[in-house]
């Protein structure tokens, strides 16, 4: 049996332009398992609070219309939850999809718009998701948010998960 090697903290975030965030991360897994585990309920409960809170909510409607929401208990004591919908969906390829995070007062007409591409050959995979915002201000605030530290815990697990899969 061949050990895989996962990485930590490897997620790169970039701003291409003044209302755009690019985040990319290699995984020590194959595409269609990173992306089960990216949409399938169950298995995003186990990741994507990352270190920072435990899941209460997770409804994926995995269809193009279809509405989504993560809600989590943060350490703090306090809700983390965001939302939105689904517009274009290629199994194990590409989901495309809107995003309210609920606590900051935002509507769904101020959604920021998110492509997540999953790329792979063998057993590695390399998900890009690319953040819409529609101006500076809002991708800078979500930038100042602290967005990046849980952003690799998130990450790390889901490669973990992704990995556990095989």
């Amino acid at each position: 049996m061949t050990e895989t090697r996962t990485t930590t903290g490897t997620a790169k975030v970039t701003l291409p332009a003044d209302d755009r965030i690019l985040i990319t991360r290699e995984f020590a897994a194959p595409r269609h398992l990173v992306y089960r585990a990216w949409t399938t309920p169950d298995l995003v409960k186990r990741f994507w609070a990352g270190k920072r809170g435990t899941m209460k909510t997770v409804e994926i409607d995995l269809r193009v219309g279809g509405r989504w929401r993560y809600a989590m208990e943060a350490n703090g004591g306090f809700e983390v939850s965001f939302h939105g919908e689904y517009r274009e969906i290629v199994p194990n390829e590409r989901l495309v999809h809107t995003e309210v995070y609920e606590q900051s007062g935002a509507s769904d007409e101020d959604a920021v718009l998110v492509t997540t591409t999953f790329a792979g050959t063998g057993d590695r995979t390399t998900l890009t998701l690319l953040t819409e915002t529609g101006s500076k201000e809002v991708r800078d605030a979500i930038i100042e948010s602290g967005m990046e530290g849980g952003l690799q815990e998130q990450l790390d697990a889901l490669e973990e998960l992704a990995v556990s899969l095989a």
